[in-house]
C-alpha cells in the first residue's frame, strides 16, 4: 500500500485480467469489492504493453521468475500463465477509496458496438453482485471523468 505500481500483467487464462482491448495511453481503475462496497484501488494509465528491460530475462525454465525485476508486484500476476507486462503510470494503491454511492449507481459502459450499458447488480448505491464487474470494461467519457475527479492524476 502507498506505493505506485510500475506494472500490472495481462495474461490468457482467467486468472489474469485481459488488457487485450486496452492501448497505450489508456487509463485504468484497478477495483476491489468488499462487503458490497466497491473501492479504486489504483488509476493506472498505459504507457507501454512491451517486455522491456525494468523486467528482467525471460524465464528459462518453469522454474524461473517471469518477470525477475519486478519481483515486488509479482503477485499482480508475473506468474500466469501467458502473463505479459503492461508497464504504467500510477496513483499510490490504497484500500480506503471508496466509489461514492451515486457515482456506482451511474457508471456506464461502452462495448465494442457502441452500445452504452450500467453496472448490473447496484442496489441502495452497494453492489450486490461482484460478478457485474469481473473483466475489462471501457467507461463513457462522462463516466471516466467523474470517476477521475474522485481519484485523481496518476503521475
Amino acid at each position: 500500500m502507498g506505493e505506485r505500481p510500475p506494472v500490472a500483467f495481462s495474461g490468457v487464462h482467467s486468472s489474469l485480467p485481459a488488457w487485450s482491448g486496452a492501448r497505450v495511453g489508456d487509463e485504468v481503475y484497478a477495483l476491489h469489492v468488499n462487503r458490497c462496497d466497491v473501492f479504486v484501488v489504483s488509476r493506472m494509465r498505459v504507457t507501454d504493453m512491451e517486455r522491456r528491460d525494468c523486467c528482467g530475462t525471460a524465464a528459462a525454465t518453469w522454474e524461473d521468475p517471469a518477470f525477475p525485476r519486478h519481483g515486488d508486484w509479482s503477485m499482480l500476476g508475473a506468474g500466469g500463465c501467458g502473463a505479459a507486462a503492461v508497464h504504467v503510470e500510477a496513483t499510490p494503491v490504497r484500500f480506503d477509496m471508496p466509489i461514492p454511492d451515486d457515482l456506482l449507481a451511474r457508471l456506464t459502459w461502452r462495448n465494442r458496438r457502441g452500445q452504452t450499458g450500467d453496472l448490473k447488480y447496484v442496489m441502495d448505491g452497494r453492489l450486490e453482485r461482484s460478478v457485474s464487474l469481473q473483466g475489462f470494461y471501457r467507461l463513457t467519457s462522462e463516466s471516466a471523468g467523474q470517476l477521475a475527479e474522485v481519484v485523481g492524476e496518476p503521475s
